[in-house]
């Protein structure tokens, strides 16, 4: 590490990998390396909360373990599961042994089948652990997740606590479709995550496209900026704002009012749903477009 500040080597290798993060980013993810607490993000969905852990991943070059969240999600699929078929056979192999030998024999780790978090406290190099869409869990598997927030450790009945071998960089992500518990919340940090102004957009731009010319790249986040600010039921992304770029690019265009059919045609890679194509007529595209310098 060389450079004046841990922030700014954080800002710098971010930035080598493809994230353009603001300062306020900086610092969460610069206090939850020294302080050694999970981070959480809340925003909403298409802001880029995913993209910060993998970023992370990249910055540290450790393995990114992503755990998905839904409605429904329990401990065997989070945690572990026990190896049946396997533990059958045995059971089946050591017929007449003592039945408790046989016992503590099957219920050991050799018959564990890891899944993220019990794979994220068993890396010998710290990996990022990504605890995606926390929102869609249900409130019990929420509070499952207490003893691992704040302790780095977990417990499994038939083999009691294990215990972090290194500490993992935790990124919890919450898209605000219900409301996290205060219990949770006080095991993090916290960083709300919103859409990049135009001037990030821009930067994010030509760091992810590398073919895309400055102003170009301005442009099409100012016109992004603009489409946001319309009443669409699904705003646009970060990450349809590059698939929208690529496009253009694509198609050789090197400035927006050159080709306005191409921008309107386009736009199809910033809109998802059938109500907001239908608002999104050539009309409205034009005009969007005459606020674009």
């Amino acid at each position: 590490m060389t450079d004046a500040t841990p922030r700014d080597w954080i800002a710098k290798r971010l930035a080598e990998s493809g994230y353009i993060a603001d300062r306020d980013l900086t610092t969460a993810l610069w206090l939850m390396d020294m302080l050694h607490r999970p981070l959480l993000l809340e925003g909403e969905a298409g802001v880029g909360k995913t993209e910060v852990a993998r970023a992370l991943a990249s910055v540290h070059e450790t393995r990114l373990i992503r755990l998905q969240c839904y409605e429904g999600l329990d401990q065997n699929a989070a945690l572990f599961e026990w190896n049946y078929q396997r533990q059958l056979l045995a059971i089946k192999a050591r017929e007449g042994d003592d039945p408790d030998h046989i016992e503590e024999h099957i219920f050991s780790e050799r018959y564990l089948l890891e899944r993220p978090l019990l794979a994220a406290i068993r890396q010998q190099r710290p990996p990022v652990l990504l605890i995606d869409e926390i929102d869609r869990a249900d409130e019990e598997f929420e509070a499952f997740l207490f003893e691992l927030l704040s302790d780095f450790q977990i417990s499994i009945p038939e083999l009691g606590t294990m215990t972090a071998v290194s500490i993992p960089r935790v990124v919890l992500t919450s898209n605000g479709t219900r409301e996290l518990s205060d219990a949770l919340r006080r095991r993090c940090l916290y960083h709300y995550v919103d859409f990049p102004d135009v001037e990030r957009e821009a930067r994010i731009l030509l760091a992810r496209l590398p073919n895309i010319d400055a102003a170009l790249a301005l442009q099409i986040a100012t016109m992004v900026e603009s489409v946001r600010k319309e009443d669409l039921r699904k705003t646009p992304g970060v990450a349809e704002t590059l698939d929208w770029a690529a496009a253009l690019v694509g198609l050789g265009v090197r400035r927006l009012q050159e080709d306005p059919e191409a921008i309107f045609e386009t736009l199809m890679c910033l809109i998802k749903t059938a109500e907001d194509k239908a608002r999104m007529t050539r009309e409205v595209s034009d005009r969007l477009l005459g606020k674009v310098a």
